[in-house]
């Protein structure tokens, strides 16, 4: 008895002994460097200003309709009910790995009718046949003396966390892709609507060389010309409806919904979303606690840490205090004071040779530093994402301003060689060029109107908007975990 309450006063003594290093973001990862706290480059005033995005970034584009596919895909969305119930796995392990160690016990019992040979001991003659019993309790205490048990907690925990962090990595991800087929959708919309009503202004043009030709105003070439025009225009039609279409099955797709279900304004959309501000950018040091997969690979680097500990703990003995009571024998003699027993104290199980202890411990190491490179990579990564989504969507904000201009222009253009055709100050050939270019414009124009909401949706998606929580934050300071 005493030699139990000695082992139980020495693992007092050393419970706060834990084996394996206790886990600190290193000083040396990129989160921590230059790199990751300057300002974001290339953000021009009139694209973007220093705020840091909304959490709901899809509703600055005041759409009910968008907003209702996102609330949508977020409820019904099948990859993320795959990161969902990994999530609560990853949260089992947790619950798993906490009711490790500490208390656990039995009972037993035996009822049985046996014939022992005789010769077993040594005896000539046949030995009796008895009705033997055997009652029992017994208890016991895994007393982690070294750590062993907190570390694979540890673990577990940093595991669970990074399963949360997927999972609103996948949300980030549906939901910009949800935004992303719905601009497509209407962008194609608006350029189908474009090019039907393009068409419907050339047919005009030709009812107008028709009844010119009626009257020996123009030659049968000019009609000719004419139709060759209309024809053109036509042919562009069937590959942005396939871009709608397309776009559609997409987005049913996210919805896990059939096309069919889809709204009708959906499916007649024409009308781009358009964003009445600047779209907010924040910095870098911001974006990176707000970007779920660094949240995730920072758990993971948590978690391989840990795990060194687990490693490590193979290394020493686990000690075990038990207890057990009960009755055994003849069942008619069961309850008499000869039946009785009981036992308690201390077992110590220590497993040699440690060389493969060893090899794990070195394998966790090595899972340790590839997980801090991956963490460096995916910070990296971040930082490379936003720069240039942040320099394709300038890239196409610039393009959309010169054509406009280039719009205005050809409007006026068009206008004035039509006025003059009709007047008779100018050929057809005059008044049909500049037609085609007005046209050619206006597709153009159409075309890089979806290129910037597009360039929009994949900013938003680099910036990592939406479902950062304050625990899961990282901060660039070292932190003791």
């Amino acid at each position: 008895m005493r030699q139990a309450v000695a082992v139980v006063a020495l693992s007092t003594i050393l419970t706060g002994c834990v084996v394996g290093p206790n886990y600190r973001l290193p000083s040396e990862a990129a989160i921590n460097q230059d790199v990751a706290k300057q300002p974001l480059l290339d953000a021009k005033g009139y694209t973007t200003d220093s705020q840091s995005p909304p959490p709901n970034w899809w509703k600055l584009y005041d759409d009910p309709v968008l907003n209702d596919m996102v609330q949508r895909a977020l409820q019904q969305n099948t990859d993320l009910r795959v990161a969902m119930a990994n999530l609560e796995r990853a949260r089992a392990g947790v619950q798993f790995a906490d009711e490790q160690g500490g208390f656990s016990g039995g009972v037993s019992a035996l009822q049985e009718r046996t014939q022992e040979a005789g010769e077993q001991y040594l005896l000539p003659e046949k030995v009796p046949v008895t009705n033997a019993s055997n009652f029992g309790i017994n208890v016991t205490y895994e007393i982690d003396l070294f750590g062993t048990l907190k570390r694979g907690v540890e673990a577990a925990k940093a595991d669970s966390d990074a399963a949360l962090a997927a999972k609103d990595v996948a949300r980030v991800a549906v939901v910009s892709d949800v935004v992303h087929a719905y601009v497509e959708n209407c962008g194609s919309g608006a350029e189908l609507s474009v090019a039907r009503q393009a068409v419907a202004e050339q047919q005009s043009r030709g009812d107008l060389i028709a009844r010119l030709h009626a009257l020996g105003r123009a030659d049968v070439s000019e009609t000719s010309r004419q139709e060759t025009a209309i024809r053109e225009i036509e042919a562009t039609i069937p590959k942005y409806s396939a871009r709608q279409h397309i776009a559609q099955y997409r987005l049913a797709a996210l919805l896990a919904e059939s096309p069919a279900e889809l709204p009708e304004t959906v499916r007649e959309c024409t009308r781009l979303p358009q964003l009445e501000s600047k779209i907010p950018i924040g910095d870098g040091t911001a974006l990176l606690k707000r970007r779920p997969d660094v949240r995730e690979s920072e758990r993971k680097l948590a978690a391989s840490t840990a795990r060194i500990g687990v490693s490590i703990g193979a290394l020493y003995p686990n000690v075990i205090l038990g207890a057990s009571t009960g009755l055994t024998g003849e069942t008619g003699d069961l309850g008499m004071g000869s039946t009785a027993r009981w036992s308690v104290g201390p077992m110590i199980s220590w497993t040699f040779p440690v060389n493969g202890a060893r090899a794990r411990i070195s394998e966790a190491r090595a899972e340790q530093r590839a997980a801090l490179a991956s963490f460096d990579g995916v910070v990296l990564q971040a930082l490379k994402e936003v720069q240039s989504s942040l320099a394709g969507y300038e890239a196409s904000m610039d393009q959309l301003n010169a054509l406009e201009r280039a719009h205005a222009s050809a409007v006026e253009s068009a206008s004035d060689a039509h006025r003059m055709f009709v007047g008779g100050r100018a050929t057809y050939l005059d008044d049909l060029d500049a037609s085609r270019t007005l046209t050619a414009n206006e597709l153009r124009l159409t075309e890089s109107k979806v290129d910037v909401a597009m360039s929009q949706v994949d900013l938003f998606k680099s910036l990592g908007g939406g479902w950062e929580t304050s625990s899961d934050m990282i901060t660039p300071a070292t932190a003791s975990r």
